[in-house]
């Protein structure tokens, strides 16, 4: 049997935001468009998402903590099997508890009575995901961002309440106000009752006696929204921004959500970074590698001097001191790293040619004479 908290990587003891926390870790390293065709991995990320759906869920957390699965019936015996050893009376109680968990109430009255809940009231409005892509300078030095979401917010033009306004609502007649509905139904074991949401009211025991002609009373709309971003100097590739409560509005004035951005950073034609260090490669001519120079090269805060100390070989690297990315966590610039590499001439002058012979001659370097680029 699966354990979906190994799947997810949490302890049985895990937060909420533990819960979320390790399912975005997991989806980000599983997702297919980062792993095209490995089949393994997206059998891996649908059993994660599975996973998250259980136990994001509070009512199926129950469940799957009881039982071993979110959708556990009677342990998978049937009516006639009650763990392979008949019905025994003594076990009663414990039956019964199971159809607390699925119906919310315990025996009595001649049958399963529900339990009744609250009244839905408030409630907070969903999270929203988004991906926001930035250059690899604006990743090093920090930015701020203009971009447009389209999300519920609360209709303005009833407040949130879903009714027009300075009308009055009234007791719903289907639930009697209680904003629930009772269920019941005959089996082999005598009827079962179980207490449901209103299907009219929604939950609320009461409905408008004018319902908004904006929203419809759905107490919100989709509206775009132009929201700014600051973006910290030194921030990496994957790196999640969470901005508290400007994700979707909740219902009848439930609190927002919050906005998750999900950071994205163009690789960069000549440099690529490792946290706070920089790297770049820098060609140049043989001789300078043989004889030393003094070179110019391109680093994040501009071009910067290096020296080349003679007998440099092919793919040394450097280091300039602080010419990197910021950190995070720190002011503090890191390192930028140089990879020199010497380039052989694709051509030669006849001069050049005749320079190079005596060369190899005065090394002992043997040289395959009538072949050259002129």
């Amino acid at each position: 049997m699966k354990n979906f908290y190994d799947i997810l990587g949490v302890n049985k003891n895990a937060s909420e935001a533990e819960l979320k926390k390790a399912y975005r870790k997991k989806a980000q390293e599983l997702h297919p468009d980062k792993n095209p065709g490995n089949t393994a991995t997206e059998a891996q990320f649908k059993e994660v998402q599975e996973a998250y759906e259980v136990l994001s869920d509070a009512q199926k957390r129950q469940r799957y903590d009881q039982f071993g699965s979110a959708d556990a019936g009677f342990g998978g015996q049937g009516f006639n099997g009650f763990g392979g050893q008949g019905f025994n009376p003594n076990d009663f109680n414990g039956f019964a508890d199971i159809f607390e968990n699925f119906f919310g109430g315990g025996f009595g009255g001649g049958g399963f009575s529900g339990r009744e809940s609250k009244v839905k009231g408030p409630s907070r409005g969903k999270d929203i995901e988004t991906e926001l892509d930035i250059k690899f300078e604006e990743a090093v030095f920090g930015t701020t961002k203009h971009l447009e979401i389209t999300k519920p917010e609360v209709c303005e033009h009833c407040g949130g309440q879903g009714h027009e306004p300075n009308t009055a609502v009234k007791k719903c007649e289907q639930c009697g106000g209680k904003g629930q509905v009772r269920m019941t139904r005959q089996t082999i074991l005598g009827q079962i009752s179980s207490v449901q949401v209103c299907p009219v009211c929604e939950g609320r025991g009461e409905i408008p006696e004018q319902v908004c002609r904006e929203c419809k009373g759905q107490t919100r709309l989709k509206k775009k929204n132009e929201i700014s971003v600051t973006i910290p100097k030194g921030i990496e590739n994957g790196t999640t921004i969470r901005l508290k409560g400007r994700g979707a509005a909740g219902l009848y004035g439930g609190t927002y959500g919050d906005l998750f951005l999900h950071i994205r950073v163009s690789p960069h034609p000549k440099f690529s970074r490792d946290g706070a260090t920089v790297f770049s490669e820098e060609s140049i001519p043989m001789l300078q590698g043989v004889l030393g120079a003094n070179i110019k090269v391109d680093t994040v805060h501009g071009k910067v001097s290096l020296k080349i100390p003679a007998g440099t070989q092919s793919a040394t690297e450097f280091t300039l001191k602080d010419k990197g990315a910021p950190s995070l966590r720190s002011e503090k610039l890191g390192d930028h790293k140089v990879r020199i590499h010497l380039k052989v001439p694709e051509k030669l002058t006849r001069r050049e040619k005749e320079l190079y012979e005596e060369l190899a001659k005065e090394s002992g370097t043997e040289v395959t004479k009538g072949f050259g680029l002129f």
